[in-house]
């Protein structure tokens, strides 16, 4: 406990210390913008006083600093106007002047984004000097921009990370738990088959020995399938009709008889690559699920559909429904809506059909309060 609370207390510092440090670059970011356009101002400022002495030079004015100062902007477009007509420009590509709309469309722009400078060259006369941001101003307006865009790739890839590396570990506990499971089943499952077989010598009634084998079968199914989790499974070409159909007729004997069992299939098998262990944990999975959703009351139905290149099976029930923006929600992990549930059984199926029988499962339709139908859709065996 005391580690969980240190780990978050530090994590909570980092994310603290990142932000400060984000917040602190893209402040000076912003003071170095209001630094140079202030700069570019005075330099329009003293475009416009040496604009002013070339007017009003005579033959003993000396024109050499006010025309070094005109000749030295050579980054910053300008353009000079009285009575809103354009007496001169610098730095304004040719296509613009040369088109008279774009050259007021380009004045406007000009207008937005630096007050003009309004200077009095001679006692009444005014003229207008508008002026842009240099090049250098516009890629460090960006540069904040560009600086975010870079911070969340890099947060984006240290979680993705993060979250690979505790899925990964998870995954790993989760398969050697279900290892050491099967390990500990084995044992007493070996010695229950030993006292079946003595029980069957004995002067007792064969169907309750029967029934025994078949529970001691299905303890070693799961068994199985538990020994399955965390290794690539070994695929083969089964019917899908019949390997689904003896998981949904064992399932259908197990429980009450106040959940009505039906089911609508082909007559004919259906050719799937699959692993039957885990497929039929698919099966009762659904199944289980439908009739929680019940309370253990109402109608379940099994449906196998097949086109030509795949095979659907449906399971549909009269529970309460799901909302639809439960629909994907419901298969992550740790998702339940039972006050005593793990969230693993829908996870669990989706990895099984998805990742292991590249398969793909939904919600097909659901309404609230009439019931949900689930959808499993497999590749057919060409």
């Amino acid at each position: 406990m005391r580690f969980s609370e240190s780990r978050n207390t530090t994590r909570w510092i980092i994310i603290f210390i990142s932000f400060s440090i984000i917040t602190l670059i893209l402040w000076n970011t912003y003071t170095f913008f209001q630094i140079f356009k202030n700069e570019e101002r005075i330099k329009m400022k003293l475009l416009a006083n040496a604009q002013i002495a070339l007017i009003n030079a005579d033959e003993n004015t000396d024109l050499e600093l006010p025309l070094q100062i005109s000749s030295n902007n050579t980054s910053i477009p300008v353009i000079l106007t009285m009575y809103d007509k354009i007496l001169t420009t610098r730095n304004v590509p040719d296509e613009i002047l040369n088109d008279e709309k774009k050259s007021m469309q380009f004045l406007k722009n000009l207008r937005s984004e630096n007050e003009p400078i309004v200077f009095e060259y001679s006692p009444g006369k005014y003229q207008k000097l508008y002026y842009g941001n240099s090049a250098l101003l516009n890629k460090l307006k960006y540069y904040p921009i560009a600086l975010l865009l870079i911070i969340f790739l890099c947060g984006a890839l240290v979680y993705n990370f993060y979250k690979s590396t505790k899925m990964a570990t998870q995954n790993k506990l989760w398969a050697g738990m279900a290892k050491e499971t099967a390990h500990q089943i084995g044992t007493p499952l070996s010695s229950l088959i030993g006292w079946v077989e003595i029980l069957k010598t004995e002067e007792i009634d064969q169907s309750i020995t029967f029934e025994i084998q078949k529970d001691i079968e299905r303890l070693q199914t799961i068994t199985d399938r538990f020994s399955k989790i965390g290794s690539v499974p070994v695929l083969e070409v089964h019917d899908i009709v019949e390997e689904t159909l003896n998981s949904y007729k064992y399932l259908q004997s197990r429980f009450s008889k106040q959940v009505e069992f039906s089911y609508h299939v082909p007559n004919e098998p259906i050719s799937v690559m699959i692993n039957p262990t885990l497929h039929s944990w698919t099966i009762e999975n659904l199944v289980k699920n439908a009739i929680d959703a019940m309370k253990g009351k109402g109608s379940l139905e099994l449906q196998i559909e097949q086109d030509a290149h795949h095979v659907k099976i449906n399971v549909k029930d009269s529970g309460t429904g799901i909302s639809k923006k439960q629909f994907k929600t419901i298969f992550e992990p740790g998702f339940t809506t039972k006050k005593r549930g793990w969230g693993l059984g829908l996870s669990l199926t989706k990895r099984i059909v998805v990742e292991y029988h590249s398969g793909k499962i939904k919600v097909l339709n659901s309404e609230i309060g009439k019931g949900t139908t689930f959808q499993i859709q497999l590749n057919k065996k060409v």
